[in-house]
C-alpha cells in the first residue's frame, strides 16, 4: 500500500471514528445526558472516546444513572464525574406507605483506556485468581480493573466496610454510591480528620485489619488521599487494586499498607510498630504455616 493510500485510509478511519462518536453523543443527549467540556477539550477527549460514550449509553438506557454532572476529580488513570440517579422509595401517607421515584447523586469513575498505566495495573492483576483468565492487551486490562474494582466494592461493602455502594459496570465505566453532600465530595483523609489523630489512627488500622479478616482483602494502595473523612469516620475508596491473601505479592502490599498508615501518623501522635500491627492483622497462625 502506498503512503497516499495509508493516509487516505486513515483519513476515512478518523471520519468514521468521528461520526460514530458524534452519533452516540447525540443519542446521549436524547437521552438528557450532554457531554460537557468539565475541564477542558483534552480532558473530554481523552476520556469520552466511541467505547466509553456506548458504555455510557447502555448505562443510562438501563436507568443505571439518569443525568451527568461536573467533574468531582481527575487521577492518573481515571475521571470521576457527579451523576444523577433514581431510586425506588417509600413514603408515609395518610393511607399508609406509597413507592416513590427518589432523586440520590452517584458517582461515575471512568478509566481511560488510551492513558491508563498498564504496568501499574498489571502488578495487581497478574497473580489474582479471581482474573486468570484475562488477556493482557491494555483495553481488556482497563476492563478488567473496573470489574474489579466492582467486585471488591461488593466484598468489602458484603463484609461491613464503610466503602462506596457498588451499583453497576460495563467496560470502562463504574456506578458507585457518591460519597459527599449536596454535589461536594468528602475530604481525603489528609486534608481532614474526623477525629483526633490518635483515634483516627486506631480507625485506619481497623480498617486495614477487618478488610483483610473479613473482606479477605488487602487495599494494597493506602494512603491519605484514598481514605475519605466522612461525617460517622473513615471512607475507604479506590479498591480497584485490592487482592486476595492468596495473590504473590498480598502480604508484601499488606505490610506496605501498614507502613504508609504508620508514616502518616507518625508526626501527629504515638504509633506502633508495623511489623507487630502486621503480626496483629494476620494473625499467629500465619506464622504456623
Amino acid at each position: 500500500m502506498t503512503p497516499s493510500h495509508k493516509n487516505r485510509r486513515s483519513s476515512f478511519e478518523n471520519r468514521e471514528n468521528t461520526r460514530r462518536i458524534e452519533e452516540l453523543d447525540r443519542k446521549l443527549s436524547d437521552l438528557g445526558i450532554r457531554i460537557k467540556d468539565e475541564d477542558s477539550m483534552k480532558v473530554t477527549g481523552e476520556v469520552f472516546d466511541e467505547i466509553t460514550l456506548l458504555s455510557l449509553y447502555k448505562l443510562v438506557q438501563k436507568k443505571v444513572i439518569s443525568s451527568l454532572g461536573g467533574s468531582v476529580s481527575s487521577g492518573k488513570e481515571a475521571n470521576v464525574f457527579l451523576a444523577g440517579r433514581v431510586e425506588s422509595g417509600k413514603a408515609e401517607t395518610e393511607e399508609g406507605t406509597s413507592p416513590v421515584q427518589v432523586a440520590r447523586d452517584a458517582a461515575v469513575k471512568i478509566y481511560r483506556i488510551r492513558t491508563g498505566n498498564f504496568t501499574r495495573m498489571s502488578e495487581y492483576i497478574t497473580g489474582d485468581p479471581r482474573f486468570s483468565s484475562i488477556r493482557h492487551s491494555h483495553k481488556d486490562l482497563i476492563f478488567a480493573w473496573t470489574k474489579k474494582e466492582f467486585s471488591n466494592l461488593s466484598r468489602a461493602k458484603e463484609a461491613g466496610l464503610c466503602v462506596p455502594t457498588p451499583y453497576a459496570f460495563d467496560r470502562n465505566i463504574l456506578i458507585m454510591e457518591f460519597m459527599g453532600e449536596s454535589g461536594i465530595p468528602y475530604p481525603q483523609m489528609r486534608q481532614k480528620l474526623p477525629a483526633s489523630p490518635a483515634e483516627t489512627y486506631e480507625e485506619a488500622l481497623d480498617i486495614i485489619k477487618n478488610l483483610y479478616r473479613h473482606a479477605k482483602l488487602v487495599h494494597g494502595d493506602l494512603s491519605g488521599y484514598n481514605i475519605l473523612s466522612g461525617p460517622d469516620g473513615l471512607i475507604l475508596i479506590d479498591m480497584a487494586q485490592a487482592v486476595t491473601p492468596d495473590h504473590p505479592g498480598a502480604y508484601r502490599f499488606l505490610f506496605r499498607d501498614i507502613a504508609n498508615i504508620t508514616h502518616f501518623f507518625e508526626k501527629q501522635c504515638e504509633v506502633r510498630d508495623p511489623h507487630e500491627i502486621f503480626r496483629e492483622v494476620v494473625g499467629k497462625e500465619f506464622f504456623e504455616i
